[in-house]
């Protein structure tokens, strides 16, 4: 195995790591946030009231929580890519 490869295969097992460890958080809350919104909608319905269509600062949050998590994929996907890259090349 060249040096290149022994090279990208633990930063690219490192970068799948961290990304991994930053998508954690963020996602779980979304999904809480997500959750929560869900059943402010269940409730507001069933008691006959209209949402207001702007935005709250629950949704505000989530947006900033799926562009974190999605900054996480785009580490993991570099961090896959680098993994692949020292596996094929020779």
């Amino acid at each position: 195995m060249p040096a290149i490869n022994l090279a990208l295969l633990p930063i690219g097992i490192a970068l799948i790591a961290i990304g991994y460890a930053r998508f954690r958080g963020p996602w779980a809350r979304y999904q809480a946030l997500k959750a929560q919104d869900a059943n402010i909608a269940r409730y507001e319905s069933w008691r006959g009231g209209l949402r207001d269509s702007g935005p709250t600062g629950a949704s505000i949050a989530m947006e900033l929580l799926r562009n974190k998590a999605r900054q996480a994929g785009a580490i993991i996907g570099v961090g896959v890519v680098l993994v692949l890259v020292a596996l094929v090349a020779r």
